[in-house]
């Protein structure tokens, strides 16, 4: 049993959990999915697609923001959202990366 990294994580691994933890919620799964292809939704347009409330829509698009798995941008009065695939994609290599090197 490897003992390195019982009080901290690597370097390499800071803001993995984030990324995880954003995409361990079902409900914040569900938004992701809505996103097709080139697709910016606003505020709007995931709160009118949802069952859950607009403080529950808010909350679970600031998780995925501050997560980096959703960017948004402001337009006039509007927000837009739009999934960033490289933060997922880069997750998931670097624990693809310690299972083939650490693992294996």
């Amino acid at each position: 049993m490897s003992r390195r990294y019982h009080s901290a994580l690597p370097k390499k691994w800071h803001g993995l959990a984030r990324v995880f933890s954003a995409l361990g919620d079902e409900q914040r799964q569900r938004i992701l999915l809505m996103f097709e292809r080139g697709d910016e939704l606003t505020i709007k347009d995931v709160f009118e697609a949802c069952p859950l409330s607009r403080t529950a829509v808010t909350h679970h698009l600031r998780v995925l923001r501050e997560a980096g798995v959703l960017t948004a941008e402001k337009r006039g009065k509007e927000v837009f959202l739009k999934p960033e695939p490289k933060a997922v994609t880069e997750a998931l290599d670097r624990l693809r990366e310690y299972i083939e090197e650490e693992l294996e």
